[in-house]
């Protein structure tokens, strides 16, 4: 029986607005790859990020694109060669993990040689905004052992302190989304540091960022979208302590494991994080985050409603998925 591609967008309404420096959402617009081999079934979740020239339409073309070499039997190590690193590479590779554990009767976790996975503890996400209503959201979320905050404008001092006084006993990632400047970057990384504040994802713009090999880092310094694949691993030394990996980036669970190892034998921290999406897109994340020292993988309680089955959260704890919904 041949092989079947379906391709679907799906919308999922995020619980009010999820604001960055960059921009704000209302729902989560997402591509789905359903690969069907009679009674078995893979699918990955991903989510088209205009920060990188990706549209739903764009990253759909990229699945259907593949559509002659997956009938093909084209196989999860076939795909670099077929479609650079991306949302759509990520959607492929997640269901051609799935489905070979579907149709082996085993796990992604066997197939990919890790050890059970074990339940984790993720940060929470607490939006850009004005300083006041800022410290409001994380005061909602003062008993959380981890939160992220969203920064990147004028003004950024007042609502790091402004969040960490709501939330003293919480550890604090400040997200900037390359919003700070040369002009700018000291002043931040201070207050950051007066705060207490643990991490600091991509304070400045990708490309833009020479400064951080020349000044002190009394906050470690995280690359975000300064870090998509382990071919960009070499250049960050000297200027980032840590990378966030996101399988929309990496393009797939299967680049993402070989950065994660690549890495941590380079000497960088690693967080694993993720764009807004459903538990689907989560799942294989779960792999990776097993060995991550921040865990950022909130996308499904930014949303109004999950999908079913999801993952479960408990509180920032999220466990591992179960087999009907991933892996």
């Amino acid at each position: 029986m041949a092989l079947e591609i379906s391709i679907s967008v799906e919308r999922w309404p995020i619980a009010g607005t999820f604001t960055i420096s960059r921009g704000s959402k209302t729902e989560a617009a997402v591509v789905i790859c359903t690969l069907t081999d009679g009674p078995f079934i893979g699918r990955g979740e991903c989510v088209p990020y205009a920060r990188y020239g990706e549209s739903l339409e764009s990253v759909c073309a990229e699945i259907e694109a593949l559509r002659g070499a997956l009938t093909n039997g084209a196989t999860r190590d076939d795909l670099p060669a077929l479609l650079k690193a991306g949302a759509a590479r990520n959607a492929v590779d997640c269901a051609l993990w799935d489905l070979e554990a579907k149709r082996s009767g085993t796990s992604v976790v066997a197939l990919a040689g890790l050890a059970p996975l074990r339940e984790l503890t993720t940060a929470v996400t607490v939006s850009f905004g004005e300083a006041e209503a800022m410290a409001a959201s994380a005061r909602n979320f003062a008993d959380r052992p981890v939160i992220k905050v969203k920064v990147g404008g004028d003004n950024d001092a007042a609502r790091i302190a402004a969040v960490a006084a709501a939330a003293p006993a919480s550890r604090i990632i400040l997200d900037a989304n390359e919003g700070w400047t040369d002009a700018n970057i000291i002043e931040n990384m201070l207050a950051a540091a007066k705060a207490g504040a643990v991490l600091i994802e991509q304070p400045l713009p990708a490309g833009k960022d020479a400064i951080l090999s020349r000044i002190p880092h009394p906050v470690p310094i995280c690359a975000d979208e300064s870090a998509h694949g382990t071919e960009d691993l070499s250049a960050l030394i000297g200027r980032y302590d840590s990378i966030n990996i996101k399988l929309d980036k990496t393009g797939g669970l299967t680049e993402a494991l070989h950065m994660q190892r690549t890495a941590r034998a380079l000497g960088f921290g690693v967080m694993v994080g993720c764009m807004v999406g459903t538990s689907l897109a989560m799942a294989p994340a779960m792999l990776v985050a097993q060995d991550a020292d921040f865990v950022d993988l909130d996308g499904p309680l930014i949303l109004k409603e999950d999908r079913a089955p999801g993952l479960v959260f408990e509180g920032s704890r999220v466990f591992p998925p179960s087999r009907n919904l991933w892996g």
